[in-house]
C-alpha cells in the first residue's frame, strides 16, 4: 500500500492515523486516510501546513477504497492527530466532510469520533448537509461527534477504551511527559493499546518533537511493542537502517517484521527493556549536550545508536 498510518517529515511534523466510522457512504473508490496522511507529511513544513494539504485533498478527491492489502473490502473514514513542536490538531473526518480543533490539553484518537460541538475549523456547508440529511435539527444541534458517528457516543470514553485509557495515563502524567514513558503507554494490555489478537499492532512510533533541537523520532519497526525495541532515528535518515518505500510486490519473509512476528521473543523482554533503556540514555545525554557538540557529530552519535538498537533487536530474535 502506498500510504501509512503514522509518521514524521525532515520538519518536525508528525501525523497518526485511525479508522473511524460514520454515517456517511463509504465509496469504492478515492485516497485512502494513509494516502492523505503519506501526502501531510511530503507536503507540509508545519501541523497547520499538513492540516490544510489534507483537507484541501479531502474536498478535492474524496476518500475511499479499500483500506487493507489483503481485504479490498475493508473501508473506513479517517481521523488525524498532526503535530509539529509549537501545536497540534485533531481532524476527523465523514466522507468529505471535515472538523478539526487545535490541542489545547493532552489528546487522544482511537477508532471513534471525538470532536464534539462544531470545532475550530470545519468544511464549509457541514452544518447545514448535515440538517439536510437529519443527522441534527439545526445549528444548534450540530455536535459533530454525535452527529456524524456510526455508533453512541460517550461525553466520556470508557478507562477500559483504548482512547479513554490512554487520556487517562496522559492527564495523570501531565508535565511529567517523556518518550520512555509514551513506549510504556503503549505497552499497555489492560484496555489493549498494545494491540494483541485478531488485530495485532503493526509497528509503534513514539516522537520527541523539540523547538531548538532537532526531533527524535523512536520507531520499532516491529508489531507488539511489549517485545520491541523503540530504535532513534533523525534527519537526514541516511546511514540509519530504513527500507525504501517501494512498492513492493509482496511481503518478503526475509523483513526483520516478519521475523520478528514469528520469532515473538517474550522469553526476552527484560533483555530488551535493558538494551532499550540503555539507548534511551545515552539519546537523552546526547540531547543535553548537543550544543556542546557540533551538528555533524550528533547526527554522528544518534545514527551509531540507531544501528546498535537494530543489531541488538536482531539478537533477541536469533
Amino acid at each position: 500500500m502506498w500510504g501509512a498510518e503514522m509518521g514524521a517529515n525532515e520538519y518536525g511534523v508528525v501525523i497518526g492515523n485511525e479508522a473511524v466510522y460514520t454515517h456517511e457512504p463509504i465509496r469504492d473508490t478515492g485516497l485512502l486516510g494513509m494516502d492523505l496522511l503519506r501526502l501531510g507529511l511530503e507536503r507540509g513544513k508545519t501541523a497547520k501546513d499538513s492540516l490544510s494539504i489534507i483537507t484541501t485533498l479531502l474536498e478535492t478527491y474524496p476518500q475511499g477504497g479499500g483500506c487493507a492489502y489483503n481485504d479490498p473490502s475493508w473501508m473506513y473514514h479517517n481521523s488525524f492527530i498532526i503535530a509539529d513542536p509549537l501545536e497540534a490538531y485533531v481532524l476527523e473526518t465523514a466522507d468529505e466532510w471535515w472538523v478539526a480543533e487545535k490541542v489545547r490539553n493532552v489528546r487522544s484518537i482511537s477508532n471513534s469520533i471525538s470532536i464534539r460541538g462544531k470545532g475550530d475549523m470545519r468544511r464549509d456547508g457541514i452544518i447545514q448537509h448535515a440538517i439536510d440529511k437529519d443527522y441534527c435539527k439545526n445549528d444548534k444541534d450540530f455536535d459533530f461527534a454525535v452527529t456524524f458517528s456510526g455508533s453512541p457516543i460517550s461525553s466520556i470514553p470508557s478507562p477500559y477504551s483504548r482512547e479513554g485509557k490512554a487520556t487517562i495515563l496522559l492527564k495523570e502524567n501531565k508535565s511529567k511527559i517523556t518518550p520512555q514513558l509514551m513506549m510504556n503507554f503503549l505497552r499497555e494490555h489492560q484496555a489493549g493499546i498494545c494491540m494483541h489478537g485478531g488485530f495485532e499492532s503493526t509497528g509503534s512510533q513514539v516522537s520527541h518533537l523539540m523547538k531548538k533541537k532537532k526531533s527524535i523520532h523512536w520507531f520499532t519497526g516491529t508489531t507488539l511493542p511489549c517485545i520491541s525495541i523503540y530504535k532513534p532515528y533523525i534527519f537526514p535518515i541516511e546511514g540509519q537502517k530504513y527500507y525504501r518505500p517501494g512498492p513492493y510486490q509482496m511481503v518478503n519473509s526475509d523483513w526483520f517484521w516478519c521475523k520478528h512476528t514469528k520469532s515473538k521473543p517474550v522469553n526476552k523482554k527484560i533483555k530488551m527493556r535493558s538494551i532499550e533503556n540503555s539507548i534511551i540514555s545515552r539519546v537523552n545525554d546526547l540531547v543535553i549536550q548537543k550544543d556542546q557538540i557540533s551538528e555533524v557529530k550528533f547526527l554522528e552519535k544518534i545514527k551509531i545508536l540507531n544501528l546498535e538498537a537494530w543489531n541488538k533487536s536482531y539478537q533477541m530474535i536469533n
